[in-house]
């Protein structure tokens, strides 16, 4: 019974929290690339949640658009759009002032072989909008992986440990992180940085990819034992509520689920749900990419869907044959290779 337009409804419905918090964020909200496998979906939500709360909130989606469906599906949602480069400082000069900004813009795949572009995009782009957008509220999308691995055994990284992020697109984010942090010093920009661990969508995740090589037989890396996630509307939602949180200094976050599942156990529900038996690569590891997430938990409450709710969304869609984005995440990448 799952289809695209319930997928996008599930991940578009606006909270009680959400619509709280939205009457309170003063000004407009612009989101800078937009046009990413989060950025229609947040932009479509924030547009919602004004409608419902304070429809005289303008909602502007600012990407590339080199998808022209994802420009189309806005627009019909009723988000203004705007075609801009990120990196052309004179397109940036042409943007609205606005209040409130969701900085998306980023670069991970394609990595190797083109760390250039990848350094362009995360560390001399934001050196350029925080140039353009200066005193104003920013919520800047970065990574867990700023952080080094951690015993899979822990309650995960917090925000007090110190950044050790492994290979050049970990390095990347923590440059991205650094340059917002200092124009929060220097100009008063609030900033609230969002270290995402792993958001989840049934086309695209690590859930994704793992219930995909259970039905594929292809062996499932136990390098990386354990892992969190988030439903990405859970994550849109923090991320539109984040705003009232930006702050100078700034403030850091971890933003996943508020608990660390098993590779191991993932697989072998999908296998008991497929009636195929997985296929482990190697022994399990001892160290992982993990989270403690105790703050946001307390800024934002815990995600409303829970890990088995999302499992089983999983597998449904996938047995129904739903699209998927082929977009691995190479969670069990333990060199900082993407």
């Amino acid at each position: 019974m799952w289809n695209e337009e319930k997928r996008i409804a599930l991940l578009t419905e606006p909270s009680a929290a959400l619509l709280h918090d939205i009457t309170k964020i003063d000004g407009d909200i612009m989101v800078l690339g937009a046009g990413g496998k989060m950025g229609v979906t947040l932009s479509i939500l924030a547009r919602k949640s004004a409608d419902k709360a304070a429809p005289e909130k303008r909602i502007i989606a600012v990407s590339r658009f080199s998808d022209i469906s994802a420009k189309i599906q806005l627009k019909n949602a009723g988000v203004e759009t705007i075609s801009c480069d990120l990196l052309n400082p004179d397109d940036l000069k042409k943007l609205p002032d606005i209040k409130n900004i969701i900085f998306m813009a980023g670069r991970k795949f394609g990595t190797s072989d083109s760390e250039w572009l990848t350094w362009g995009h995360n560390s001399v782009l934001p050196a350029l909008v925080c140039e353009r957008f200066k005193g104003v509220n920013i919520t800047v999308f970065s990574s867990g992986n700023v952080y080094p691995l951690t015993s899979a055994d822990s309650a995960g990284c917090s925000e007090t440990d110190k950044a050790g992020p492994i290979g050049e697109y970990a390095m990347s984010c923590l440059a991205r992180e650094r340059t917002f942090e200092y124009a929060s010093m220097a100009h008063k920009t609030n900033v609230f940085i969002f270290r995402l661990s792993f958001a989840v969508d049934l086309t695209y995740g690590v859930i994704c990819d793992i219930a995909a090589n259970v039905i594929g037989g292809d062996p499932i890396s136990l390098e990386i034992p354990k892992f969190n996630c988030i439903w990405q509307g859970s994550a849109n939602e923090y991320a539109i509520r984040s705003l009232l949180h930006a702050s100078s200094p700034a403030e850091f976050v971890n933003i996943s689920g508020a608990e660390i599942y098993s590779v191991r156990r993932t697989a072998e529900f999908f296998g008991e749900f497929f009636e195929k038996t997985p296929v482990f690569d190697g022994k399990e590891g001892k160290n992982a990419y993990i989270a403690d997430t105790s703050k946001m938990c307390k800024l934002f409450g815990k995600p409303t869907v829970d890990f088995g709710t999302l499992l089983h969304w999983q597998a449904e869609w996938l047995m129904e044959e739903g699209r998927v984005l082929n977009k691995p995440t190479h969670f069990e990448e333990t060199g900082g290779k993407y």
